[in-house]
Parts: structure tokens; C-alpha cells; sequence
């Protein structure tokens, strides 16, 4: 069995790390699996270690409307008119650069909140998704202006 911990390897949630030198560094690790998979359940971390932690059902209540909230957003942003069409150019183009920067950064944290895989939070960001198009990129409630025929301050966003 030599040569199992050679190296800077892990073995199983033990928190023992070889660093080569001889001398052991202790890590601090939860007793939750990362999982690969989707599960049910309120024990996961959503975006940050720790949180909402584990046997807390308030915090992991408040982690799925933060994500929903962040889904709905990334389609807000996604079908605002911000920007008159008379201003200045360069002012535009750096609102709407700003604006492009801010979706894109929510929708990475909508990303990886889904990437904790708890069915939850998938549910929750699906829900926000389909929410925030419902309410500002869908017909139900423009109504209909023929003259404009700019539809938002941002490109569409492709996956």
C-alpha cells in the first residue's frame, strides 16, 4: 500500500494532504458530498462554501428566491430599453457595454447555481427564467408601437 498518499492527493473527505515535504496541511471539509447528479434535498452549497448550509430550511428557501430572482434579472436585462435613441453614442455604447457585463455576470451566477445540481435550485432558475420572459419579453404585456422598432438595449444571448 505505499506510494497511496504520495504527491498532494486527496483520499476520501479525511482532510489530510501529503504536501511532498513530508509535513501534513489539515483542510476543513463539510460532510456533504459534491454531487454529480441531480438530487432533491436542502443540504448543497448554492454559489458560496457554505451556503445556505446544512439543516436550515430558511437559508436554502432564501438561496432558491435569490436564484430566481437573479434568473428573472438576466431577462430583464435581456429585454430592457434603457437607452434613449437620441443620446449620446459613446455614452450609449458604454451603458449598454455595462449592461451586456452585468446579464452576462448574472447569468454565470444563475449558471453555477444550477451547477450544485439540486433540483431545486434548477427548478428555481427555470422558473425565473420563464417568469422574466413572460413578463418583459413576451407579447402579454407590450403593447404593440409601430414605429419602434428597436426591441432592447442588448443582443439576444445564445447559449
Amino acid at each position: 500500500m505505499a506510494g497511496m498518499n504520495d504527491g498532494a492527493h486527496m483520499h476520501g473527505m479525511g482532510g489530510m494532504m501529503n504536501n511532498g515535504s513530508g509535513m501534513t496541511m489539515m483542510h476543513r471539509r463539510h460532510h456533504m458530498m459534491m454531487h454529480m447528479t441531480f438530487f432533491w434535498g436542502k443540504n448543497a452549497d448554492i454559489l458560496f462554501d457554505g451556503w445556505p448550509g446544512s439543516d436550515n430550511l430558511g437559508m436554502y428557501v432564501l438561496a432558491l428566491i435569490f436564484v430566481f430572482v437573479l434568473a428573472l434579472l438576466v431577462e430583464w436585462l435581456s429585454h430592457c430599453n434603457l437607452i434613449k435613441q437620441d443620446s449620446n453614442h459613446v455614452a450609449a455604447g458604454l451603458v449598454q457595454t455595462l449592461l451586456y457585463g452585468l446579464r452576462i455576470g448574472l447569468a454565470y451566477m444563475v449558471m453555477l447555481a444550477v451547477m450544485s445540481f439540486n433540483v431545486g435550485v434548477f427548478l428555481m432558475a427555470v422558473g425565473g427564467h420563464t417568469v422574466g420572459f413572460l413578463a418583459f419579453g413576451s407579447r402579454v404585456f407590450k403593447k404593440s408601437s409601430p414605429g419602434s422598432g428597436k426591441t432592447s438595449d442588448l443582443p439576444p444571448m445564445s447559449c
